[in-house]
């Protein structure tokens, strides 16, 4: 009683003395919380700022500007109007002409507008960290690797077999014992010490590890199979969201020129020479422009979150994207491709490496009728003869009603699904390939069309229609629509070239895709070492 109490007493002034540190202690907590959070993700966050659009879209611009829209003018200032015009229209038409955009050196359209000194710096400033802090391909591709959840669940995985292989192949321990007999009985009592073994035979402890060692493989192919998973993800997300990113630049270029071009119209109603449908027309022309932009801007938000969600990095702000979207579109060899694909293939070789285990299971199951054998040892000392007595026992069980006939057939049936499940990854890489070779030439063939045969004309056209209206054989109408279908054919273009470099890497990256889906769980455990212990 009284150490109890000692005890107690030790306790009551041990919960003393921590309630007078809990302060100090859930400071030393905060602070500690508040360090780890700035290292979460175990890599450098770099948080790249982009360019709102609509700041760029509200951007004053130094020739659009309306002039005063008084309703009383008189005929001195309406004869200004149409000079200014006339002597204008020639050098406006100019200054809002588009170049091509020249996608295949991945650069914005070019508008021969004057832009002031000022802004041109800040916009070179601009492009200047932007293109330094982008994040490229090759970076992505390699933070991937590191950081994807799935990555690292497959890796996991492939552990926890190999600890089941290590598991399954360990002997049974020794029993040690004591054994005394007639103890009441003075002078006649019996003392045996003793040491009994389990004997496990068939060498089912080896054939065991063999099972475990195939799964291994199927594990760590799942591994690489997952590895190539992401990267292709990686590849298509990042040229998704660099097609939106080419589209957002390339709306914001010809919103310019439609903003131009409503001023332009409303200049053409103060001068006696437009009509009010020139207006309509270039306002709605300007709208379906801001709309293109905000789903553009949209489309690489989504992309983006995407993008970053397979890098392992789903927290990070959007930025900016440094890379090409142009792909070789030259014909391949997809005998070749094929070959190569269904010889190399993780997700094939995978299961090829099942197939074997259901192989080796089998070889296993068979084993586990053969019975174990039971030693025992004892040493003691007989007091009614005064004598040493050494005895020893061994025993197994007899398989007459259980021969392990329900394993060894599930076991076949294993061996038999697996089989076909080989067939079935190489047809599948086979279906998917020829989708991919599908999407592949088609878009090669769209890209090489906009490229030799679209877009030239386009650009031909309305260099053709501007030349025209400074002529007076257009009309402001036409020449709206003529922009209208160039600006819609470059972004035609671009969603070809995203086309294709989609389909490319599907094919880069042995018809797989799927970079967060969940990976194959291991399908074995320690069980076949207490399969093996059990005669029974």
């Amino acid at each position: 009683m009284t150490g109890y109490r000692h005890r107690t007493t030790q306790m009551f002034v041990s919960t003393t003395h921590l309630r007078g540190m809990m302060p100090i202690a859930c400071l030393a907590v905060a602070m500690f919380a508040a360090g780890c959070s700035t290292s979460r993700w175990g890599v450098t966050q770099t948080y790249h700022p982009t360019v709102d659009a609509t700041s760029v879209a509200g951007r004053d611009l130094p020739a659009a500007s309306a002039p005063d829209s008084n309703q009383t003018r008189n005929d001195s200032e309406t004869a200004a109007s149409r000079d200014s015009l006339k002597s204008h229209r020639r050098n406006d038409l100019h200054s809002d002409s588009i170049l091509p955009v020249g996608f295949q050196k991945q650069q914005a359209a070019v508008l021969l507008t004057e832009v002031p000194e000022e802004e041109s710096v800040q916009a070179e400033q601009l492009s200047v960290t932007n293109e330094s802090m982008g994040w490229s391909l090759a970076q992505l591709e390699a933070t991937a690797l590191q950081q994807n959840p799935a990555i690292l669940q497959a890796s996991a995985s492939a552990q926890k077999a190999m600890g089941y292989r290590s598991q399954v192949g360990r002997k049974p321990n020794p029993i040690v014992g004591y054994q005394g007999g007639q103890l009441a009985d003075a002078g006649t009592d019996q003392h045996v010490a003793f040491v009994e073994q389990d004997i496990v035979m068939g060498d089912k402890l080896r054939k065991n590890q063999s099972v475990l060692n195939q799964e291994i493989q199927s594990q760590l192919w799942e591994v690489e199979t997952q590895r190539i998973r992401v990267l292709t993800d990686v590849r298509q997300r990042f040229y998704e969201a660099l097609a939106a990113q080419r589209r957002k630049e390339l709306a914001i270029a010809f919103e310019t020129v439609a903003a131009k071009g409503v001023s332009f119209a409303e200049a053409r109603i103060r001068a006696k020479e437009g009509t009010r449908p020139e207006v309509l027309q270039a306002e709605i022309q300007l709208k379906e422009v801001q709309l293109q932009r905000r789903n553009a801007d949209a489309a690489f938000r989504g992309a983006w979150t995407q993008l970053m969600a397979v890098a392992g990095m789903p927290d990070l702000q959007p930025g900016t994207l440094d890379g090409e979207l142009s792909v070789a579109t030259a014909d391949r060899d997809w005998e070749a491709i094929q070959g190569q694909i269904l010889s190399s293939s993780p997700e094939l070789q995978g299961a090829r490496a099942r197939f074997a285990r259901a192989r080796a299971n089998l070889d296993r199951q068979q084993a586990q009728a053969i019975p174990n054998l039971s030693l025992m040892l004892g040493a003691g000392q007989d007091n009614s003869t005064g004598s040493s007595m050494i005895n020893t026992q061994i025993g197994l069980p007899v398989p007459i009603h259980n021969r392990n006939q329900g394993n060894i057939a599930a076991a076949h049936a294993e061996f038999c699904r697996a089989s076909q499940e080989v067939r079935r990854t190489e047809s599948a890489i086979q279906s998917r390939l020829a989708g991919a070779r599908r999407d592949f030439e088609v878009a090669a063939a769209t890209v090489l069309q906009y490229e030799q045969e679209i877009l030239p004309r386009a650009q031909e056209t309305l260099e053709l229609a501007e030349s025209a209206y400074v002529a007076g054989e257009f009309d402001f109408l036409q020449v709206l629509i003529v922009r209208r279908t160039y600006f819609e054919s470059n972004l035609a273009y671009v969603a070809a070239q995203v086309d294709l470099a989609r389909a490319a890497a599907m094919v880069d990256g042995s018809v797989l895709s799927g970079g967060l889906d969940a990976t194959r769980e291991t399908e074995f455990d320690s069980g076949l070492r207490d399969q093996s212990l059990s005669g029974q």
